[in-house]
């Protein structure tokens, strides 16, 4: 698997593969569904020291199997980013989410700088929940009407990682992090 940010030719495969996953994604998520409504997801990451949308794509191929956003970004003294992703059904269940997040983590950690990841995963949503913990996340909670979804406020559980959880390798705090 290979990791690459979401772009505007990305539009048409895009906007196929939400379709094609309408069932897989209801009523955890929704994605763009016309050209209109990618265009603004798209702008969600004109700023990336503040968003990032990355695509998981099959190294062989090109072929996109899910995304990975990192929302929310916040420096200073938190190093903190919010996640938000969605696998698409013509390649889900072959473990290439669990691959892309992997990738992800490193990215996030290693190159952004980040000290802390978190997803909120309602907590019905059995396939998110497992994705989290095979990575290391840890529960930290229940956050009841967090996120507005499905046309109803919905109940999430709090799932983080530091960078310190996902691995040993120390590195150089972000420049933004206040000394003390």
């Amino acid at each position: 698997m290979i990791l690459r940010p979401i772009a505007d030719h990305d539009q048409d495969e895009f906007i196929g593969l939400v379709r094609a996953s309408v069932d897989l994604h209801h009523p955890w998520m929704s994605l763009p569904t016309t050209p209109q409504a990618f265009q603004t997801y798209l702008r969600t990451f004109d700023n990336p020291l503040s968003a990032e949308g990355l695509l998981v794509c099959v190294r062989d191929t090109g072929a996109i199997a899910g995304n990975i956003n990192i929302n929310s970004i916040i420096r200073g003294r938190f190093q903190n980013g919010s996640l938000g992703y969605a696998a698409f059904a013509p390649t889900a269940g072959r473990g290439y989410m669990s691959e892309g997040l992997g990738l992800v983590l490193r990215h996030a950690f290693e190159q952004l700088r980040l000290h802390r990841l978190e997803a909120q995963i309602q907590p019905g949503n059995h396939a998110s929940l497992k994705l989290v913990q095979r990575h290391g996340f840890r529960y930290e909670g229940c956050s009841p009407d967090l996120l507005f979804i499905d046309g109803a406020w919905r109940d999430h559980e709090r799932w983080a990682i530091t960078n310190t959880m996902f691995s040993e390798v120390p590195v150089d705090p972000h420049p933004t992090r206040p000394a003390h």
